[in-house]
């Protein structure tokens, strides 16, 4: 028996890249929550009819495909990674998003959704009437020590489990279970945690908070903090996240 199969459990959860390996052979779908940033960037962009194509982090040949197909490149002009930059982004919009964990993990087989705290409910639902009686793994991307998004960094460092992730992971996980799905113990110890937590709190004194505090971005954060404001479920179509 596989042992990440979890039989008789219909949400399971894993960090990172290892765990989009460990579910993706079992699971119909798979939400990849990173909170901070590119989920919630992601979002924003989706609710406003725009589309993400979600970019691997220093991949410099995606880029370029990308702009050779007419998308826009985050950091090139107005809009980056950061929430607060894409709240007025134009509908139809195309933007190629690289980040080090959300996007670098939409690569996979199964269908892939992006979850945060402002989607939590909608991503649910809409990641039931993908998955139907199949098992659904939710994929907190966690944070790379090492990565500097402002300057040079290493490529990657190892993974960061981080509060944000936990918090987004724990809102899918307790809407499914809503909806009468059976958590593993991963996803319910995830869903107790979100439950029992003041989340823009944590969120303002979790290290990436206070990390986007110190540069000078602390709206980013707020942005992400909002729960349940978005009927948004983006979902990873022919290479785009876009609403559906």
């Amino acid at each position: 028996m596989d042992t990440w199969e979890q039989p008789g459990r219909d949400v399971r959860l894993e960090w990172g890249g290892e765990g989009v390996a460990a579910l993706g052979r079992a699971c119909a779908v798979l939400v990849i929550v990173d909170v901070l940033s590119f989920s919630t960037t992601t979002d924003l962009v989706t609710a406003r009819g725009g589309r993400v194509l979600p970019v691997r982090w220093r991949d410099e040949r995606g880029v370029a495909e990308a702009r050779a197909a007419g998308a826009v490149i985050a950091g090139e002009g107005a809009w980056t990674l950061r929430p607060s930059s894409v709240t007025e982004i134009p509908s139809g919009t195309v933007l190629a998003l690289p980040s080090p964990n959300g996007a670098t993990l939409c690569a996979t087989g199964a269908h892939v959704l992006a979850g945060c705290l402002r989607n939590a409910s909608a991503v649910a639902a809409k990641a039931l009437e993908l998955a139907g009686d199949r098992p659904i793994g939710i994929i907190p991307a966690g944070e790379r020590w090492g990565i500097d998004l402002l300057g040079d960094g290493r490529e990657f460092g190892p993974l960061r489990p981080c509060v944000e992730d936990q918090l987004g992971a724990g809102a899918i996980a307790a809407a499914l279970a809503g909806h009468g799905r059976t958590l593993s113990a991963e996803a319910a110890l995830a869903a107790a945690a979100w439950a029992a937590t003041d989340v823009a709190e944590l969120l303002r004194t979790c290290s990436s908070g206070r990390e986007l505090a110190t540069a000078g971005h602390p709206h980013d954060g707020e942005l992400a903090a909002e729960v349940n404001v978005s009927t948004t479920a983006p979902v990873l179509r022919a290479g785009l996240l876009e609403a559906r």
